[in-house]
């Protein structure tokens, strides 16, 4: 768990600091990922229809209601290297 979570917090580092911003896809889905490895389940409710950014991450993180945070922190690792950011 301890290499994962290094790993993972390396990888969340790389992503903030990049110079090229990827798609709005791929970040809904690192988003979906690092929320559900950080907190958890989503713990809101879902976003109106007039907050479609909000309701976009809002449905990214939902994507991954009930994966462990272990699941989540690989599939966040795997989404990093799988799209070469």
């Amino acid at each position: 768990m301890d290499k994962l979570k290094s790993d993972f917090e390396l990888n969340v580092n790389y992503v903030n600091n990049l110079t090229e911003k990827p798609s709005d896809d791929i970040l809904l889905s690192l988003y979906g990922f690092y929320k559900q490895a950080t907190v958890g389940n989503v713990n809101k409710s879902r976003p109106s229809l007039f907050s479609m950014k909000d309701r976009a991450k809002w449905d990214s993180w939902n994507a991954n209601k009930e994966m462990s945070k272990e699941e989540a922190m690989q599939g966040y690792i795997n989404l990093v290297k799988e799209k070469n950011l």
